[in-house]
């Protein structure tokens, strides 16, 4: 069977990191992914679309996402039913993210970073140009049994 989800869309609001009893980080966010077509006259569609990372895709969106950030989602279809508190019955599909991507700018404090580039008196290295003559380059020998 094949169960596999990608999807490409904005952060609803910042994620939020959880923690199991067992001690497993969790977070479950919400993405607007927008539809290809849009209809004469109309505004352009969402899908609403619930995903839950765990472990490390959980701390790592945490980390380097937050509302309205870009992000690709790699990862499965599930669904679930639940008992809400009122008694009735509930049905929830939601996408286990197993991966999650940078697919456009990262957080602001991350644009923002402590990287300063080398003073300009630095020494730069110094690469002369070559001719590109046969005396320039050494025979190599090559095995008659390459794998390739």
């Amino acid at each position: 069977m094949l169960n596999r989800v990608v999807l490409m869309g904005r952060l609803v609001a910042d994620p939020e990191l959880r923690t199991t009893n067992g001690g497993v980080s969790v977070t479950s966010f919400r993405i607007a992914v927008e539809r290809d077509y849009v209809k004469q006259g109309e505004e352009r569609q969402a899908d609403f679309i619930d995903i839950t990372a765990w472990r490390h895709t959980a701390e790592f969106v945490c980390k380097h996402f937050s509302k309205g950030s870009l992000i690709a989602i790699d990862g499965k279809l599930e669904s679930r039913t639940y008992q809400a508190n009122d008694g009735s019955n509930r049905h929830k599909v939601e996408v286990k993210a197993e991966n999650a991507n940078f697919t456009g700018e990262r957080k602001k404090e991350y644009r923002e970073s402590s990287y300063q580039p080398a003073p300009e008196n630095r020494p730069q290295p110094n690469f002369e140009p070559t001719t590109g003559t046969q005396q320039e380059f050494a025979e190599v020998d090559v095995p008659d049994d390459l794998p390739f």
